[in-house]
């Protein structure tokens, strides 16, 4: 039970290594048939909602031609970043998906441009962007604080993945470190990449300026936002990237790249700063900018709270889906 609602967790079988990724929906239908079925006897939903095309929403299409409800899909970006990509027999359920979905909610603007060039249909595709929760901004910092004080702190919170661009800002480091001493990068997350991260640490003597903080719970990473000077995440393939919001929403300055989803948000100059992919000068200059000039920091800061606080909670982003959900209901 999570606030009042019951949750089910149904099985379904999954390959190792994603293989039969394109029965995956299949799969995934025949794991929640049942459980669909017993909560529709005791409860007669009069929506489907599911999150990602495949495999989520391709079970729902078929859970959809027994129960003959409206379907709602929302993406996060896997869809069309990976999966589209996989085979063309994953290429075809996700246009299924597509075909059959009342209405498919897209996490940002590019997202739902990505999903436009594959399947042309306006009205189907809504912008619903991702939000946070104005309780969980860290107000008092604790004993973080006390830990790194005296320090420049930048911090980048995400999955130690190739594409999240956490070696393109251990490169910058001894550049800016030579400007900027007083200096402690912080990466909090875990992923496949560590190991490589680490002996490119060492290669590059910083093992007094990198700090990695592994995966840490929700709670405490809303700390280690409170305490940075500057969120830097150059990504280049994401679908929103709400750290950005979290860090946003606790007045921090922000680092991201150019034609992402969180441009939706960020308005290079004013709400933070976006950088070229994969452009090291890029972004040690968008580095040196913030580090070096405390008002331009702190201003830009301060707008970027506003944008998120008025624009981008979850408040907001419940009011666009229950309009999508009574228009879905009317057609």
């Amino acid at each position: 039970m999570r606030d009042g609602i019951e949750v089910y967790h149904p099985r379904y079988i999954s390959f190792p290594r994603a293989y039969f990724f394109e029965y995956s929906g299949w799969f995934y239908y025949l794991g929640i048939r049942k459980t669909i079925e017993k909560i529709h006897r005791e409860f007669p939903f009069d929506i489907i909602h599911a999150h990602v095309a495949l495999p989520d929403g391709y079970g729902a299409l078929l859970a959809d031609r027994v129960h003959k409800k409206p379907l709602v899909v929302t993406l996060h970006g896997l869809d069309m970043a990976t999966t589209i990509h996989r085979n063309d027999k994953c290429k075809q359920c996700i246009l299924e998906v597509f075909e059959a979905a009342n209405k498919v909610i897209c996490v940002s603007s590019k997202l739902r441009k990505r999903c436009l060039e594959v399947y042309d249909h306006e009205t189907k595709f809504e912008v619903v962007s991702n939000g946070m929760s104005l309780d969980k901004i860290v107000e008092a910092p604790g004993q973080l604080r006390e830990k790194y004080e005296g320090k420049k702190v930048l911090l980048t919170v995400g999955s130690l993945y190739r594409l999240k661009g956490h070696d393109y800002v251990i490169r910058a480091l001894p550049e800016i470190i030579e400007r900027v001493p007083a200096l402690v990068y912080l990466i909090v997350g875990s992923g496949p990449e560590e190991d490589c991260l680490k002996r490119l640490m060492d290669e590059l003597g910083l093992n007094d300026y990198v700090e990695f903080c592994g995966r840490k719970d929700h709670e405490t990473v809303m700390e280690y936002m409170s305490i940075c000077d500057l969120f830097v995440m150059p990504s280049w393939d994401e679908g929103f990237g709400i750290v950005y919001l979290e860090a946003m929403a606790h007045g921090k300055p922000v680092i991201a790249c150019r034609g992402q989803g969180i441009e939706d948000v960020i308005v290079d100059g004013e709400t933070g700063l976006l950088v070229k992919p994969k452009d090291l000068e890029n972004l040690k200059k968008a580095m040196i900018r913030l580090l070096a000039n405390r008002s331009l920091a702190e201003n830009m800061g301060r707008r970027g709270k506003q944008v998120v606080l008025s624009d981008f909670t979850w408040g907001k982003g419940v009011q666009k889906l229950l309009e999508i959900y009574e228009e879905v209901l009317t057609e």
